[in-house]
């Protein structure tokens, strides 16, 4: 299929744009040479994925060049968040050719950046280990295993008619543990690890929202010219079971920028939003603060994504709640929040948003609901069978409820992690979000804080804790929705590590581990 260099140039132009005007903002949070660095690898890849006619050749450039860039990085997992998205995470099967077995597994970017950025990381990180600090697993480590154990024992085969995995051989049980390090414990070790400084933490949330202003910026354009800029690339790559689709809400196109979902594009444009709370205090003039604020927003609006747009006026809420003074700032952020929809709902906008809100009287994409609704009913059924650990063959007593796309949409995490590991699954599944939350509360209320805004990072991260309890309730754990989640706890731990150290320790501006120089 002949490459579309209209797209990558919209592309190039657009993250180029964003990157220029952020980079004054996004110096208050990270070096100079780690923007440049990042900046430069994702214009790079983004120009590489558009020219190349395979995944593969793709592969070929982008591997050395993002395990380069992971080694010199100051802070891998920030040098991770910012690329995570600069491609869609199409999932492509690696050859077998001469190796003897029918199928390995998929490759896609966040695969890619684990095995060349993540991995290499948690490597140096052991070797470098403080022989003072934590030693051995923690309780949230082992309640990650824990969950981890389950999903590879009740192995939940893919609903891919085209999958050959057999559920109990133990080649399939090693690549499916193989798979759950790769994807979620490197991340979250990572993450919980390496962000041993208050610069560390600061610098990951900042990278991470410069990526989704990134995708932002991309979606708006997406919206308002009804194009999706990454269709043709996933469909040369032959990208999976899905492709991108042009789906319209009360007339307009649902963006979904490099993620290839409009429900993922708002959970990550929710989770910005939520780190953009605690960020943009630190910035002495209103204009920055107001710009990336309605950027995230207009992103965020283009997805037309009911969860994550109800999730992030939770976070609001949650991280004033959650703030030392909570009840004054609460009631002042009620204010604020009531000035804020009146002007919306009052604006052109306005009724092209409440047709999407069932609760406001909407009745747009009210099918979407009723399939909700029908799935919850069946989804249960099947729960009271297995209440203990699941159904692992749930997908294939399921089949009236597979929709238009041709799959079986469970776009309900809860519902999803019961139906599959019952209710064990599900017990550990939230103790081990409980288990980050709890103590990134108990710092917070703490009467010692090692550091004057110690307190504010700790509200903002719990805060943007219960909104992902709640977009859970409106999407599948997938993709970069599993990543962030792993990501955000793992950054919560860190922070509640990092609470133990002396002051200077927790502000220096140098994180772990050590990079190599150049």
């Amino acid at each position: 299929m002949p490459v579309n260099i209209k797209e990558m140039i919209v592309v190039l132009a657009l993250g180029a744009l964003a990157f220029a005007l952020g980079k004054e903002t996004a110096l208050n949070f990270m070096d100079e040479s780690d923007f440049k660095r990042r900046r430069n690898v994702w214009l790079l890849l983004s120009a590489v994925a558009f020219l190349s006619p395979s995944f593969w050749i793709f592969v070929l450039i982008a591997a050395p060049a993002l395990y380069i860039g992971g080694r010199k990085d100051t802070n891998p997992l920030a040098f991770y968040l910012i690329l995570m998205n600069v491609i869609p995470a199409m999932g492509i099967q690696i050859p077998t050719a001469g190796l003897g077995i029918n199928q390995l597994f998929e490759l896609d970017i966040l695969r890619l950046l684990s095995f060349c950025v993540l991995i290499p990381a948690a490597l140096r990180i052991r070797k470098a280990a403080n022989p003072d600090g934590p030693r051995g697993l923690q309780g949230t480590d082992l309640l990650l295993l824990c969950y981890g154990l389950l999903t590879v024992v009740l192995y939940v085969a893919p609903d891919d008619p085209n999958q050959l995995y057999s559920h109990t051989s133990p080649t399939n049980i090693l690549r499916q543990a193989f798979l759950f390090v790769t994807d979620a414990y490197v991340l979250y070790y990572v993450a919980s690890r390496s962000c041993n400084t208050r610069r560390a933490i600061v610098d990951a949330l900042a990278a991470f929202c410069l990526a989704c202003a990134i995708m932002s910026l991309i979606a708006i354009f997406e919206s308002v010219k009804h194009w999706l800029l990454y269709t043709d690339l996933y469909k040369r790559w032959g990208g999976g079971q899905l492709e991108l689709q042009y789906l319209f809400r009360a007339g307009l196109l649902r963006a979904v920028s490099s993620t290839g979902n409009a429900i993922i594009l708002g959970y990550l444009l929710a989770v910005a939003l939520g780190f953009w709370l605690y960020l943009q205090s630190h910035l002495e003039r209103v204009g920055p603060k107001v710009a990336v604020a309605a950027l995230l927003w207009l992103g965020l609006l283009a997805s037309f994504s009911r969860g994550p747009l109800l999730a992030a006026i939770l976070m609001y809420f949650a991280y004033a709640a959650f703030r030392p003074g909570g009840a004054s700032r609460l009631l002042k952020a009620a204010i604020a929040f009531i000035v804020v929809a009146a002007v919306v709902l009052a604006s052109p906008a306005g009724d092209k948003l409440t047709a999407t809100l069932p609760f406001m009287g909407g009745h747009v994409a009210q099918g979407t609901l009723t399939y909700r609704e029908q799935l919850l009913a069946r989804s249960w059924q099947l729960i009271q069978a297995h209440p203990y650990f699941g159904d692992q063959e749930a997908l294939s007593k399921m089949q009236d409820l597979r929709q238009g796309q041709g799959i079986i949409d469970i776009v309900n995490t809860y519902v999803e992690v019961t139906l599959f590991y019952g209710f064990i699954g599900l017990a550990v599944f939230l103790a081990f979000i409980m288990s980050a939350l709890t103590k990134t509360l108990a710092v917070v209320r703490s009467p010692l804080q090692p550091y004057p805004d110690w307190p504010l990072l700790g509200a903002n991260l719990a805060a943007c804790m219960i909104g992902v309890l709640l977009m859970f309730a409106d999407c599948s754990f997938i993709s970069e929705c599993a990543t962030t989640f792993f990501a955000l706890i793992g950054i919560a731990l860190a922070y509640f590590r990092v609470s133990s150290r002396p002051a200077s320790d927790i502000a220096q501006a140098s994180p772990a581990p050590t990079p190599e120089p150049g």
